[in-house]
């Protein structure tokens, strides 16, 4: 996250980068973050704007000794995160003598089999522990004196390793698995999400939050608040199907499938990975939650990389995830509710996070018509020129007050027309239609394989700029209608059902459907 106004400090809210906010959208308090401390020097700087206006200067034009002095004064409001740091460096090395890494050892369910060996698992997480905290102390140490953001950035992926090292090196116990990812998550988000991004505020460029063109801002806080909500929920269940495999817990509920669920999780196709599947999607959502959390409400235009992974991480990675979990009853046989879950989870987010990936995409491209370097535009940000204020979005901390109103403000970009609702319907009922109708293989897998894509792809096409991708109906339809006339396990029945079904799926296809928002240049490709 930037710190895009200095230390300066107000209450949440969505507004501007340029100092003409709307009511309650300070620099950090942009990011939902507010520190007493710093109110006082707002209100100060708030007051001195208007003046440096006045006089026909810019105040936003910083030069370097401008921009040190707001970054000393930022560190010093935000020391006590770079403290913490180092206790949780000193937790860290301790934490295998504290908690014992090789007491109430356990082997993975299904009598897995994994790449290293009880013992050395043991000797690898205690030594893992024991060098993380050990840098965690010397680069938290520099970290506390200003100007060091390579000390940050390196306890920053001492975090990520140690939220990574209990999936990859199989963490013997529960002790070791929970200590590791969530030590990991307090340190990334001490040092770079609670105080911002390092230094950024020595190169950020100020100015208003709206992409040129569009109706809304899709890095506002409502619109990541769902995203954080949905990957937070993600991560849960995931953690859940983890603690399984990695044989922490002896059994898992599954309310609707039976033993459908212990059957998926320690299938061939679970076997296959060389860690536990369910923990590597824990990892994943840990960092789709947390990184909800990075940039100001400006992040499309001042963090590209930031919006580039995160979207790498959601879209086709999601897509990934959920094919995998779609693939599920058709190669394994079995169904498993959490695991749809986690995939219904997911589902939402690709659409949601599908605007703000444009905008930054548009961001990129105006850049490199204006002559600037792109290497310096992706990984530092560009200028804020044709951005507008936003004075749309609702502030987050009105969410207690008027739940529904910022709901809504977080689903701005997304619409739901009759037709791809009713091909929702559609793709549910072709996965329940082989136990209606009597199919069995193969023409049932179609059915099944259909029914669950026709559901991802209606559900994608509801992110308005996304809503070509209902065109992948079509093909799915002609599949359902043709396919199982030539294929096995099939009845009349079956076939005919398909056939009016998949006729349906290609015309429910065609109309556009409302669009209720304005995306600039990308307009054009919305329909």
């Amino acid at each position: 996250m930037g710190h895009e106004h200095g230390p300066h400090e107000g209450q949440p809210g969505n507004g501007g980068d340029d100092g003409h906010e709307p009511s309650g959208s300070g620099g950090m308090g942009s990011r939902g973050l507010t520190r007493p401390m710093s109110e006082r020097k707002a209100r100060k700087a708030k007051k001195q704007r208007p003046r440096e206006q006045e006089a026909g200067g810019a105040p936003h034009a910083m030069g370097r000794e401008e921009r040190l002095k707001m970054l000393r004064m930022h560190h010093q409001q935000t020391l006590w995160v770079y403290w913490t740091v180092l206790l949780l460096g000193a937790w860290t090395l301790l934490a295998p003598l504290t908690f014992g890494y090789g007491k109430g050892l356990v082997e993975p369910s299904g009598g897995r089999d994994v790449w290293l060996s009880l013992p050395t698992r043991v000797r690898l997480m205690t030594w893992s522990d024991i060098v993380s905290g050990a840098l965690l102390l010397f680069f938290g140490w520099r970290a506390l004196t200003p100007n060091r953001p390579r000390s940050l950035w390196a306890c920053c992926f001492v975090g990520i390793w140690l939220s990574l090292a209990p999936v990859v090196l199989w963490a013997p116990n529960a002790a070791a698995y929970l200590n590791g990812t969530l030590v990991g998550m307090l340190v990334i988000a001490l040092t770079v999400l609670i105080p911002g991004m390092p230094n950024m505020v020595m190169y950020m460029k100020m100015g208003p939050a709206t992409p040129p063109g569009w109706s809304y801002n899709p890095s506002s806080w409502p619109q990541r608040w769902v995203m954080i909500a949905l990957g937070f929920l993600g991560f849960v269940v995931s953690r859940y199907l983890a603690a399984f495999q990695l044989g922490y817990i002896d059994s898992v509920w599954d309310p609707f499938f039976g033993d459908g669920t212990r059957q998926v999780l320690n299938s061939n196709m679970s076997h296959m990975w060389p860690v536990s599947d369910a923990a590597l999607g824990t990892f994943a959502y840990t960092f789709e939650f947390l990184m909800g959390f990075m940039g100001s409400p400006s992040r499309w235009r001042t963090m590209p990389w930031m919006v580039t992974f995160y979207g790498i991480l959601v879209i086709p990675l999601g897509l990934v995830h959920i094919f995998l979990v779609i693939s599920q009853p058709i190669v394994v046989g079995e169904w498993c509710t959490f695991c749809l879950l986690a995939a219904a989870i997911m589902l939402p987010m690709l659409p949601l996070e599908g605007d703000e990936v444009v905008a930054m995409g548009q961001h990129l491209v105006r850049a490199k018509r204006r002559g600037e370097s792109l290497w310096e535009v992706f990984w530092k940000g560009g200028s804020p020129e044709g951005s507008t204020q936003d004075e749309r979005s609702p502030e987050l901390l009105t969410l207690p007050e008027h739940p529904l109103r910022v709901v809504r403000a977080g689903l701005w970009g997304m619409s739901v027309p009759w037709t791809l609702a009713i091909s929702v319907v559609l793709g549910v009922g072709l996965v329940f239609a082989p136990v209606l109708l009597g199919m069995t293989k193969p023409a049932a897998d179609i059915f099944r394989l259909a029914g669950l894509l026709t559901i991802t792809v209606s559900v994608i096409a509801m992110g308005e700029v996304f809503r070509l991708a209902r065109y992948l109906n079509v093909l799915l339809g002609l599949g359902v209608a043709a396919v199982p006339w030539f294929l096995g396990g099939g009845t009349l029945a079956g076939r005919l059902a398909g056939l009016l079904t998949g006729l349906l799926l290609v015309a429910l296809a065609l109309p556009r459907g409302p669009r209720r928002e304005r995306y600039g240049s990308w307009d054009r490709f919305v329909r």
